[in-house]
């Protein structure tokens, strides 16, 4: 256990800079465009009832008060959301190719280290899984102050308050933030059983180079198949055999079995397959 975490401190380290920096894109971003926002609309606003002498109960009847929502729809806010997902997905590549091609082939004293192998594999998914939920968890701290922004610059009467629990029950950020232990669960264990099916293609194509792009594609392919089976059963079937929670549970099941197989596989092929 202590060299795991050792590993895992390691991992995140040489990353840290990088995530430092998304970081502070993301405050920056989204406080800017919390500020522009509130602008443009208290512009609207000031320009509606000062210069063409529009009562502001009659603006607000028709241009609404604006929420939160209105920043949260917007690229200012989803942008950096979106960049740092995008940044992390790649790194779940880079996590192992700079080890390879980076200077002095750093894979080949990675894997002389006198550890299992698995400790290789299962710190690079944590530290996957530890930077998604460090960059939910400063989600979580700014929106308290993206909310006082609005607060500040727009006059209760021009806008629709909501709570923090609101907001993060809207859309796409319902995902990001679950609102059960069950929907964590779920949702960020679907994750990590993506990050484990990506290593281990990855390591098919480190193993057995050209072959083994076509075999890490393919070990994909099966991978999702079997998780979606109970649901492309009833796709194909056109009718569902399961109550809903005999669904959820089996698809939990394929999950479980997906993620194990792929931590399996991985660590099969590091220890027996990939040459550095």
């Amino acid at each position: 256990m202590n060299r795991f975490v050792k590993l895992l401190n390691f991992e995140l380290s040489r990353f840290m800079k990088v995530y430092l920096a998304l970081i502070v894109l993301t405050v920056i971003v989204q406080v800017t465009g919390m500020i522009v926002k509130a602008n443009q609309y208290m512009s609207r606003a000031n320009e509606a009832i000062y210069e063409d002498m529009i009562p502001p109960a009659q603006f607000i009847e028709q241009n609404g008060q604006m929420s939160f929502l209105e920043v949260a729809r917007s690229l200012w806010f989803m942008g950096p959301i979106a960049f740092c997902a995008a940044a992390l997905g790649f790194y779940i590549f880079l996590i192992w190719y700079r080890d390879w091609f980076g200077k002095n082939t750093f894979i080949y004293r990675l894997l002389m280290l006198p550890t299992a192998r698995l400790n290789v594999y299962l710190s690079k998914a944590a530290s996957i899984v530890l930077m998604v939920l460090g960059l939910v968890s400063v989600q979580l701290i700014i929106l308290p102050l993206e909310n006082g922004v609005l607060k500040w610059m727009v006059p209760a009467d021009f806008r629709a308050d909501m709570t923090i629990s609101q907001i993060i029950s809207w859309d796409y950020l319902a995902i990001l933030v679950p609102q059960t232990f069950t929907e964590f669960i779920l949702y960020y264990g679907a994750g990590f059983m993506a990050v484990s099916i990506l290593f281990t293609a990855i390591l098919f194509e480190r193993s057995f180079k050209w072959k083994g792009i076509f075999a890490g594609i393919g070990y994909t392919a099966v991978s999702v198949i079997l998780f979606v089976l109970p649901e492309l059963h009833m796709v194909i079937f056109n009718r569902n055999y399961l109550y809903p929670l005999e669904s959820l549970g089996l698809q939990i099941v394929m999950g479980l079995i997906v993620t194990a197989m792929s931590i399996w596989l991985g660590n099969y092929l590091l220890k027996k397959k990939v040459t550095v």
